[in-house]
């Protein structure tokens, strides 16, 4: 389908070595046409999302610096969106942040304050930033709306999805989330979280077969490309990426290698 972008989600560095996130934009490179790098994700200190993205156009992609609001003040944002501005990284996903693993969640930035600051923000010569921000499938509130465009959170239902679709009225580009179950274990820790539901008959299935986790994710992707319902997917492919790639790259690439467009 003409328009359809698939965004995949690398996993960052956490020593200072980018052999692995290379090895990662390598592999999925065929299928992706964007990338997407947290931004100490999950607590833990990663190399500078800012500094993998750069790395990624680098290899001849276009990267998607995540930055979350638990870890700044105003200083050392403006140190980001100046550090960005320099390497010729131009969009940004904005994000609250989980709860950190060591020291304190910082209080003075806030999704919607990164959004107007960036705003704000100009360089002589360089294109204005592209800032994105996230939502639950729950209304969607103005200042988000007007965003550039909007990642929506991990869902293992097509239809739920849908629903929430076509309960929004948003004119920006709107991003369906979709996360490959590597293990069962992975399974019924993310089926503890209150704001997900993972269907009982899916993690019996990862339990089985390690790959069902992985048929069901490019499944997923299939059927929200097929439903026209959203510009693209947010695919965060975990430890699986070799194999989603290979699995991907048979069924959206098309022939002529030009992408998933």
């Amino acid at each position: 389908m003409p328009g359809f972008e698939l965004i995949c989600e690398v996993e960052p560095p956490t020593r200072p070595d980018l052999k692995k996130v290379r090895h990662q934009i390598g592999v999925m490179s065929p299928i992706a046409d964007a990338f997407l790098i947290p931004d100490n994700h999950i607590g833990r200190a990663t190399v500078s999302s800012v500094a993998v993205a750069n790395e990624v156009q680098a290899m001849g992609s276009r990267g998607i610096a995540c930055l979350n609001s638990r870890d700044r003040n105003l200083l050392g944002f403006r140190r980001d969106l100046l550090t960005a501005a320099a390497y010729g990284v131009e969009q940004f996903l904005f994000v609250h942040g989980d709860d950190p693993a060591e020291g304190a969640r910082t209080s003075q930035l806030t999704v919607r304050t990164m959004i107007e600051q960036t705003r704000e923000t100009s360089y002589p010569g360089l294109n204005p930033f592209q800032v994105g921000a996230t939502t639950r499938l729950r209304p969607v509130p103005r200042w988000k709306a007007e965003a550039d465009f909007l990642f929506v959170q991990i869902s293992y239902d097509v239809d739920e999805l849908l629903r929430w679709r076509e309960s929004v009225d948003l004119s920006i580009p709107v991003y369906a989330g979709v996360m490959v179950l590597a293990s069962s274990a992975m399974a019924r820790n993310l089926a503890a979280l209150p704001q997900l539901t993972i269907p009982d008959s899916l993690i019996e299935a990862v339990d089985k077969d390690r790959d069902a986790g992985i048929d069901h994710a490019c499944e997923q992707i299939l059927r929200i490309r097929d439903s026209g319902a959203f510009d693209g997917v947010h695919l965060i492919p975990v430890s699986r990426y070799r194999q989603v790639a290979a699995r991907l790259e048979r069924e959206l690439v098309a022939p002529d290698g030009g992408g998933t467009d």
